[in-house]
C-alpha cells in the first residue's frame, strides 16, 4: 500500500466525536466532498510511493489551511498555484501557507520537498473558539482533553512510515515544549528539532524573512542528515 493510501485511510478514520470543553468547537474538514477531492489529488500526486519521509509537526489544523483543503499548511491558493491542483474553494490566503511554500520552493519545489518531508500536526483535528482558531495549548482543559488523541496521532504518523530517527516541530515555544515532554515520556523519536512557527515569522518577524528561510533550510538539511544516519 502506498504512503498516499495510508495517509488518506488515516484521515478517513478520524471522527468528529471528540469530547472537548463546552466553549471549544472541533474543526473537522473531512466531511466535505471538495476537501476529499483536493486531498486525494494532493497525496496521490506527491506520496504515491513507499519512500520514508521526515515528519514536520505543526500545532493543529487552522480554518484557512488544512481546515479547508485537508492538506496541512496548504491554503486553496497554494494548492492551485504551487501544486497545480485546481479547486473550488474560496481563494483566501493564509500566512503560514505563504511562508511554507517559500520554503518548499527554496528546497526545489513541491516534488522535491514532499519526496523528503511530510507535514502534519500534533493534533490531527483543529479547534475554534468564538469562531477563531484555537490551539490545543491555549487552554489547559483542552490540552488535557486532547492529549490521548495527540499521543495516538503521533504513533499513527510513525506507523504511516515516517522516520522515527528525527522529527521537526513548527513552533519553538509552547508546541516544542509540549512535544518535547511527550517525546521524552514515550520515546517517539530519537531527536526533535524546533522551528519557529510560520505564522509567527510572517506576523512578527517579516522583515527578517530571509534569515528565517535560511534557518528552515539549515534545519531541514540537518534532519535529512540525521534520518539518513
Amino acid at each position: 500500500m502506498s504512503l498516499a493510501r495510508r495517509i488518506l485511510d488515516f484521515n478517513r478514520s478520524l471522527r468528529p466525536d471528540w469530547r472537548l470543553p463546552a466553549h471549544v468547537e472541533l474543526l473537522y474538514p473531512y466531511d466535505g466532498e471538495e476537501t476529499w477531492r483536493a486531498m486525494e489529488a494532493f497525496y496521490q500526486k506527491y506520496y504515491d510511493d513507499g519512500y520514508p519521509r521526515i515528519g514536520i509537526f505543526g500545532i493543529n489544523p487552522g480554518r484557512f489551511g488544512a481546515g479547508v483543503t485537508g492538506v496541512p499548511f496548504t491554503d486553496p491558493i497554494r494548492l492551485e498555484t504551487e501544486c497545480g491542483i485546481s479547486n473550488d474553494f474560496d481563494k483566501k490566503p493564509e500566512l503560514s501557507s505563504d511562508f511554507v511554500y517559500r520554503i518548499v520552493n527554496a528546497w526545489g519545489g513541491p516534488e522535491a520537498f514532499y519526496r523528503r518531508f511530510y507535514i502534519t500536526s500534533l493534533s490531527p483535528l483543529g479547534f475554534t473558539k468564538d469562531g477563531k482558531n484555537y490551539n490545543y495549548y491555549d487552554d489547559k482543559k483542552l490540552e488535557r482533553a486532547v492529549e490521548p488523541y495527540i499521543i495516538d496521532n503521533i504513533r499513527a504518523q510513525i506507523g504511516l512510515g515516517i522516520s522515527n530517527e528525527v522529527a521537526l516541530c513548527m513552533g519553538q515555544g509552547q508546541n516544542m515544549k509540549y512535544f518535547g515532554r511527550l517525546n521524552q515520556e514515550h520515546g517517539f523519536f530519537r531527536q526533535v528539532l524546533p522551528l519557529p512557527h510560520p505564522r509567527w515569522v510572517m506576523q512578527y518577524r517579516r522583515k527578517r524573512l530571509e534569515e528565517f528561510k535560511a534557518l528552515y533550510l539549515e534545519k531541514l538539511q540537518e534532519a535529512a542528515g540525521l534520518a539518513d544516519g
